[in-house]
């Protein structure tokens, strides 16, 4: 009988085994998952958004951080062989070797959750950001190494660390959050991408005024030895190394994260743990607690209906089938051609900075800062507000609308670019960098993260995610590899861009192909992820009935004994979770 005794914090008055007294398994699942979907916004949902943001903000500030940083770079570790400057062939392979990294991290980690568990993986990727951005930032050459390859070994590392925070904190942050608003928690999770990428410009710019006595004296990068050589070298270092720092306040409560409920109700079985689960979740630790007999006793009643853990066979099988390869290609495309342009339109940063008026460089101070300067402005103006703006509209709007929208928007801006280039001011460049900017965030680079957590059942729902991640990073490899490279085609002193408008057109149909691959995938707004992934509400009853009304064991009826455990092989292959829709 259920009890009246009051427990829990002043929060909530919780009751131990609140839903012991139910008999059905699915009617316990069904219950307890409508505390976790029809949940008013609460603190809660802002603690999710900060412990799972952190790792955005912590892998925004060090991609970012390194475009600022490859100009220190070149002057500490160049200075005798290149006049200060980088070599293109050395700024590149830096950069792309984090996104390289990040492919493996999302297929690796995205499969992994599925298998072992969100929790048991959360906080692992974490711990790699923080230790690889440690050893970059103490790196050095060496006669036996060379700097380049060491900080890309390090860059790969810590791209395995940012790849596998992608579908982690996108699954667990969707599977948490209210149906009411979870399209608004999932993308203030990736709007703290733009909060990394000011963080970074801004740690720039505080450190080039805090050394601007040792920089101010010297006028060129060829320049910069002895004490300004120094402070340089310290400067790169406290930049790359203080992106590790937020990850270390965050890193205790990803440990401590408790397992998402509908992974321990779909994939574990457990639906006394899971419905603890989905109270501490919103309410804290007190309370919460079970009884040792009810949790072992509901255990053996469940191990009847206990399918095998996600494996790469069932994951295949489940993506090959029609209706779900279709959604995937979707999710996977869609973020591809996305990250081809989106990393692409990075290309023209330097000619926009100095239609902004910070291209002058005097000296060595004034070159450092105005290019962070130049950053801070270029962020505040455009990607910032398109973060948020989808955060405040993606559940009224809908997720699909907002993408589509956006990528047609964009294929509009990239034929501008490409077709009319050499008619546009420098001012009208400007403005349209800034509303692409805009329109990237207040669309695809949003809804392309929010989606893929969304459609897919729970035991592959990471993994899909993955696979989209990692297709999106390789559009990103993509365009750092191949179209940098191209808009250089033929480069003159007067004219070191003389391709670029061709790359824009290019773009332009990307951003076509991103708008129609996106009327593949289904909209999420206002539907729980049960009903997005097709799953049935009675996934227990499925394998129930098999074993106890089917005839092929004789069991005693529902809920009693251990009839159905003997189900032989024929039937669990008759009643693998893939066919259960």
């Amino acid at each position: 009988m259920l009890s009246s005794q009051r427990h829990g914090n002043s929060a909530y008055r919780d009751v131990p085994g609140i839903y012991t007294h139910i008999a059905d398994p699915n009617e316990r699942r069904r219950m307890a998952l409508a505390e976790v979907d029809k949940a008013p916004f609460g603190w809660y949902h802002v603690r999710l958004v900060v412990v799972t943001g952190i790792g955005f903000f912590t892998d925004a500030y060090s991609l970012f951080a390194i475009n600022l940083a490859s100009i220190m770079l070149g002057i500490v570790y160049w200075q005798d062989s290149n006049g200060g400057v980088m070599p293109h062939g050395a700024d590149t392979a830096i950069k792309v070797a984090t996104s390289a990294g990040a492919i493996l991290g999302q297929f690796v980690f995205g499969f992994l959750a599925d298998l072992l568990g969100r929790k048991r993986m959360y906080g692992v990727e974490l711990m790699i950001i923080i230790s690889a951005t440690l050893a970059q930032s103490l790196c050095g050459s060496s006669t036996a190494l060379s700097f380049v390859g060491v900080i890309i070994f390090y860059r790969v590392v810590m791209g395995i660390g940012v790849g596998g925070d992608y579908p982690l904190s996108a699954v667990i942050t969707a599977e948490f959050a209210s149906t009411k608003y979870r399209g608004g928690i999932v993308a203030a999770v990736f709007a703290m991408q733009g909060l990394g990428q000011l963080a970074a410009s801004l740690m720039a710019f505080i450190l080039v005024i805090g050394y601007r006595k040792e920089l101010e004296p010297v006028r060129l990068v060829a320049d910069c030895t002895g004490e300004c050589g120094a402070t340089v070298d310290r400067m790169w270092r406290f930049l790359i190394g203080f992106g590790g720092i937020p990850g270390w306040f965050a890193l205790y409560y990803r440990l401590t994260i408790p397992e998402t409920p509908r992974y321990t109700f779909d994939v574990l079985y457990d639906v006394e743990k899971a419905a603890m689960d989905a109270r501490r979740y919103r309410f804290g630790k007190e309370g919460n607690g079970l009884n040792p007999y009810q949790l072992a006793h509901s255990r053996q009643e469940m191990a009847k209906y206990r399918t095998p853990r996600p494996t790469v066979g069932e994951a295949l099988r489940y993506f090959c089938q029609k209706t779900n390869a279709i959604k995937l290609l979707g999710t996977s495309f869609s973020w591809f051609f996305l990250d081809l342009a989106f990393y692409g339109i990075g290309l023209s940063s330097p000619s926009l900075l100095s239609v902004m008026g910070f291209d002058k460089k005097t000296n060595v101070y004034e070159n450092l800062k105005n290019t962070a300067t130049g950053q801070l402005v270029l962020i505040c103006a455009g990607a910032i507000p398109g973060y948020w703006m989808t955060v405040f509209t993606v559940d009224k709007l809908g997720r699909k609308p907002i993408q589509i929208g956006g990528f047609a928007i964009l294929t509009i801006i990239f034929c501008i670019l490409g077709f009319a280039y050499n008619e546009l001011s420098q001012r009208h460049l400007l403005a349209l960098y800034v509303l692409a900017q805009f329109f990237f965030n207040f669309g695809p680079n949003a809804t392309t993260f929010i989606t893929p957590a969304e459609i897919f059942p729970t035991r592959v729902r990471s993994t899909g995610h993955g696979i989209s991640a990692g297709m999106g990073k390789l559009g990103a490899v993509i365009a750092q590899t191949v179209f940098a490279p191209m808009i250089k085609k033929g480069a003159t002193h007067d004219n070191p861009t003389p391709w670029i408008h061709g790359v824009m057109q290019i773009f332009a149909l990307f951003m076509f192909l991103g708008m129609l691959t996106s009327l593949l995938i289904p909209e999420g707004k206002g539907q729980s992820l049960e009903e997005l992934a097709g799953e049935k509400h009675d996934v227990y009853e499925l394998q129930f009935r098999s074993g106890f009304f089917g005839g092929e064991r004789g069991g005693r009826g529902r809920g009693g004994g251990r009839a159905g455990m003997g189900r032989g092989r024929d039937s669990d292959e008759t009643h693998r979770w893939w066919k259960l829709g």
